[in-house]
């Protein structure tokens, strides 16, 4: 295995790493500290019993905000495997999978749709967010967002530099 591979799978085992621990950060958001947050006191159980009282489908809420969360994971899953296998270059590998992060952003706001909005009604409370971590999310993406254009930019220029040393060794 030649070493561009092996950084190529580090690059897409670290990124889908990445992926999976963001995509438990907004499961665990919008179902258990974003609820707990908005209603200080309660149980998760005790809002859920609400709920459900109220009319709400809490088994529904949760099933999409973690069909959201494996939907992330298996998109960098698929991606990351798909640039190892093709050979694509690292930076090329990084690039994408920060996409994938960056994508999460708007899963992010998305995500407190969900059991968050029914929260806000059930209770007669706002409906923004009620913890930090959402903003941690958001501000992750952005980041990772921004970073794209620099690791395409850097890792081509890198590239090409060790092409011209390779024709000069030659």
């Amino acid at each position: 295995m030649d070493e561009q591979t092996r950084t190529n799978r580090l690059v897409a085992g670290t990124g889908i790493a990445v992926v999976a621990l963001y995509a438990a950060l907004l499961a665990i958001q919008a179902l258990v500290l974003d609820p707990l947050a908005a209603v200080p006191g309660a149980t998760l159980a005790e809002v859920h019993a609400h709920l459900e009282r109220e009319g709400f489908a809490v088994g529904t809420d949760t099933a999409v905000v973690v069909g959201i969360a494996l939907v992330g994971v298996a998109l960098a899953v698929g991606l990351g495997t798909s640039l190892v296998v093709t050979r694509a270059r690292p930076f090329v590998t990084a690039a994408v999978l920060l996409g994938v992060v960056a994508l999460g952003g708007p899963m992010t706001w998305w995500s407190g749709f969900w059991l968050g909005m029914d929260v806000a009604d059930a209770y007669g409370i706002d409906g923004a967010s009620h913890t930090v971590w959402a903003g941690v999310l958001l501000v992750t993406s952005a980041i990772a967002l921004a970073a794209i254009p620099f690791v395409l930019v850097i890792g081509q220029a890198f590239s090409a530099n060790r092409a011209r040393r390779r024709t000069r060794a030659a």
